[in-house]
């Protein structure tokens, strides 16, 4: 007679785990009768037009009247990159590689983020071009210990670099469901983050993956992680002897930056994408996308997350945007309406640090200049 009573009490016991558990899951998890659907961004954040029809004849017709003016100093000669890296091997520094790859040294750790060097950002031969050359080869790159990767698109991740990295001992950060990427190609020590977890590296030094404005995708199968939205994306908190590096890219603008501002108390080197902003063409909008920042919008996002210094990068390597249309060009572009802008958002001039092509800068001379 107890039998019927003993299996009802299970039953709510495990139903009731379940509704618990997923209330416990935070709102950029997406479950349907308890089933992992696919990650989205934060509650409030900018939506993408469901009716919007992309057109890779109109963007490809697009980009071809641009005019991609590369000026004289915008990429500095190999071999006085290679010459800066051994003169500040005792320096913590930061070197812009090109597009979202940087060397970020910090005492005993060397970080690179978003590693791309490839000639292209797409599967095999096809996707952009690239039009200027990266600051380094893959063996030429300078031991690596962590490898910060924000997320899959091919201008983000690419295959050849992490086949061909040098450093398979390098840690490696990524957030949710991105580590298979390493993993097959023999790296052995790859985390797997969601927003807000917390990594400590050393003494001196923790990373923090952070939230962002944007999506993932990397094949037109609907199944797998480089499916749509099935991995997370996201920013880094680098937190080193007090200092505070955010490499936020890519992103969109979005209400994150003044929630994150608030929680962690503002941030001295803020990184932002500022190109791949300019989609009128398809969007019927100029200069407006909600998963790339504008250079206002970058202003903004840096003054919403109480940020010291700006260091604007996603430009200057790849075409992906129709920005620079006008006579200054892609990369002139960007850079211009940051300077021309940054008054009107709170910063001088000399606050918004602007890098060529394998430039590199002491921490000392980005913080205190």
């Amino acid at each position: 007679m107890y039998r019927p009573l003993i299996i009802y009490c299970i039953f709510f016991f495990f139903l009731n785990s379940n509704l618990i558990a997923m209330e416990k899951k935070p709102y950029h998890h997406v479950y349907e009768n308890g089933k992992f659907i696919k990650f989205r961004n934060f509650e409030g954040a900018p939506q993408r037009n469901k009716n919007l029809k992309w057109s890779y004849k109109k963007f490809n017709e697009a980009k071809k009247k641009i005019n991609v003016i590369v000026p004289k100093d915008f990429v500095v000669p190999r071999e006085t990159v290679l010459k800066n890296l051994k003169k500040h091997t005792n320096d913590d520094f930061v070197l812009w590689i090109n597009h979202a790859s940087f060397i970020i040294k910090l005492g005993s750790t060397t970080i690179v983020t978003d590693l791309i060097t490839a000639p292209n950002a797409g599967p095999l031969f096809l996707g952009p071009k690239r039009y200027t050359p990266p600051a380094l080869k893959l063996n030429q790159l300078p031991q690596i210990d962590l490898w910060l990767n924000s997320h899959l698109h091919y201008d983000h991740l690419s295959m050849s670099d992490i086949r061909n990295f040098p450093y398979k001992s390098a840690k490696v950060l990524v957030p949710l469901n991105n580590g298979s990427y390493f993993k097959k190609n023999n790296f052995k020590d790859v985390r797997e983050l969601d927003w807000f977890d917390e990594v400590k590296i050393n003494e001196n030094l923790t990373v923090t993956l952070m939230a962002s404005q944007h999506w993932n995708k990397r094949s037109i199968l609907p199944f797998g992680p480089g499916a749509t939205d099935k991995a997370l994306w996201g920013s880094f908190l680098i937190n080193y002897k007090g200092k505070k590096l955010f490499f936020s890219c890519d992103t969109g603008y979005s209400n994150i930056y003044k929630m994150m501002g608030e929680k962690f108390g503002g941030v001295d080197i803020f990184f932002i994408n500022t190109g791949a902003y300019n989609f009128e063409i398809i969007t019927g909008k100029r200069d407006s996308s909600i998963f790339h920042t504008n250079p206002e919008e970058a202003l903004q996002a840096a003054k919403d997350i109480k940020a010291k210094k700006v260091i604007p990068m996603h430009y200057g390597s790849f075409l992906l945007g129709l920005e620079g249309q006008n006579s200054e060009g892609p990369i002139n572009e960007p850079r211009n309406r940051l300077l021309k802008n940054a008054e009107n958002y709170g910063f001088k001039k000399k606050d918004i640090k602007i890098f060529n092509i394998g430039q590199i800068s002491t921490l000392d001379e980005i913080l205190n200049d």
